[in-house]
């Protein structure tokens, strides 16, 4: 059974950092995609970024380009995004997110959800 649990979210001034965490289970972390969503109140789902199992491949949002850093430790089948320099408009929850390895990294309708961390950024 494939299982994410994100962790890490909180309360945050703005121009600080905050790193979340995504533990994943079930799947071979190698032959997969796992990527950073979020939604704030009244708004869509949007994808922040996201790597690639196999070769550590990245991609990111434009609003967070320079600001937040993915990675992964596939020892630990963990996900990590660094967000640095937050803005109060990064106020969300986070949902790490995970499907096979598209032919192209990009924010797809993945197949596998966690549950999400709540991320507030106070001005």
């Amino acid at each position: 059974e494939v299982q994410l649990v994100e962790s890490g979210g909180g309360l945050v001034q703005a121009g600080k950092s905050l790193r979340i965490s995504c533990a994943a289970s079930g799947f071979r972390f190698d032959d997969y995609a796992i990527c950073w969503f979020r939604q704030a109140p009244g708004k869509e789902r949007e994808g922040v970024s996201c790597i690639s199992g196999s070769d550590d491949t990245t991609i990111y949002a434009d609003s967070v380009k320079g600001r937040f850093t993915i990675s992964s430790d596939s020892a630990k089948n963990t996900v990590y995004l660094q967000m640095n320099s937050l803005l109060p408009e990064d106020t969300a929850v986070y949902y790490c997110a995970a499907g096979v390895l598209p032919y192209r990294l990009g924010f797809y309708e993945y197949d596998y959800w966690g549950q999400g961390t709540q991320v507030t950024v106070s001005s």
